[in-house]
């Protein structure tokens, strides 16, 4: 699969793509074993076993919402990567706000909301060697196109087509995303 309109080096030029899996984030550590390449981007339709923070499961609504995970080549100082999540959760902010004109908060560390509900979050696991970090894999889950929610998730969880009424292009929120977020990570790592 080619994401559009994508113009990194390395992040999203190499992606896959699932209608159903397990979890992307468990795909792409399954495939880092195997030595897989700098950027690879892991997409799903359909995740059945989401991974949250904390140990919670993630919900991904079929064949609606952003549920992908990516793999950084990292070789760095763990004091490069720190707060990297929240400037992955800023990124995402931007991407929606350049793209679509809307705003959505962050709470901190890892989550993307709007009106205290949650839209999106980001799961960052990294692999250690002492104090080196040498691998990064990001997951990230956003509520985009899904109009019901399970009832036990109605009060705190919302998508962007529920909030705004917009019907989000998933692909070129993903590439948008790459694109910018691939230029903050090699001004940290190199």
């Amino acid at each position: 699969m080619q994401l559009p309109d994508i113009n990194t080096k390395f992040l999203g030029k190499n992606v896959i793509h699932y209608q159903k899996i397990d979890s992307t984030q468990l795909e792409v550590w399954r495939r880092i074993e195997k030595n897989a390449e700098n950027g690879l981007l892991v997409i799903t339709e359909t995740q059945l076993q989401g991974k949250g923070t904390h140990g919670r499961s993630w919900y991904t609504g079929k064949d609606k919402n952003i549920a992908f995970s990516f793999y950084i080549k990292a070789n760095c100082n763990i004091k490069k990567i720190e707060g990297i999540t929240i400037e992955i959760a800023e990124t995402i902010v931007e991407v929606f706000q350049e793209s679509y004109n809307i705003t959505l908060q962050i709470k901190h560390p890892n989550d993307i909301i709007f009106q205290g509900k949650k839209i999106g979050g980001i799961l960052t696991e990294t692999k250690l060697n002492g104090d080196i970090v040498k691998d990064i894999v990001v997951g990230i889950g956003i509520n985009t196109n899904q109009e019901t929610f399970p009832q036990d998730l109605q009060d705190i969880a919302s998508s962007i087509k529920k909030e705004f009424g917009i019907i989000v292009d998933n692909e070129k929120i993903i590439s948008k995303f790459c694109n910018k977020f691939e230029e903050k990570i090699i001004k940290r790592i190199g």
